[in-house]
């Protein structure tokens, strides 16, 4: 089997379903930026200090970012095969390794400036991504059914990418950039 089709060749692409739509279709956006997501989480779990359950907690993440995907790559308005699914628990599973992580951590006083050490800044930009994902899903949502778990999962992930950065400085021996604003 080729990897290329040519179906694409002008600008269009199926969705699950069969409908062509443009790739600069909200809903392409939306899964595409899904998709970088899962590379940075990928760069994450490959960096040599991110310990062995913090590395499968982070395949699981692509797992369900890979669910996400699925589900946004899927025509709404057309029946569609079953996919896999987003459930609660992976969002309470998200907010349970952070209250783990955070009984380590300093109480946050001051807005944390991005960066470290590689790891740690490679956490930064996945959620800086991980949050423009969130905002084109919400965008998106407002044209288009989106589940609201999709939504919820997006927010509390870049929320734990952000606890996995400042965990990660700590546990590296490594002091948080405090943002002081010059005034």
């Amino acid at each position: 089997m080729k990897i290329y089709t040519k179906t694409g060749d002008k600008g269009q692409t199926s969705l699950i379903g069969g409908t062509r739509v443009s790739k600069s279709d909200l809903r392409i956006e939306a899964y595409g930026t899904i998709d970088e997501l899962n590379s940075y989480i990928g760069l994450i779990r490959d960096q040599e200090q991110i310990d062995h359950h913090t590395k499968e907690l982070l395949k699981e993440i692509q797992d369900r970012l890979f669910t996400i995907g699925a589900i946004l790559a899927t025509d709404p308005e057309k029946g569609h095969k079953k996919l896999p699914d987003l459930r609660e628990e992976d969002v309470l599973l998200l907010e349970t390794e952070m209250d783990k992580a955070s009984e380590k951590l300093p109480v946050l006083k001051h807005f944390v400036l991005p960066g470290g050490f590689a790891a740690s800044s490679f956490c930064h930009l996945a959620r800086c991504v991980c949050r423009r994902a969130e905002r084109l899903v919400v965008g998106l949502a407002e044209v288009s059914p989106v589940e609201d778990i999709v939504i919820k999962y997006l927010n509390r992930l870049s929320d734990y990418i952000f606890v996995l950065s400042r965990k990660l400085n700590i546990d590296n021996g490594i002091e948080e950039n405090k943002w002081i604003p010059r005034i």
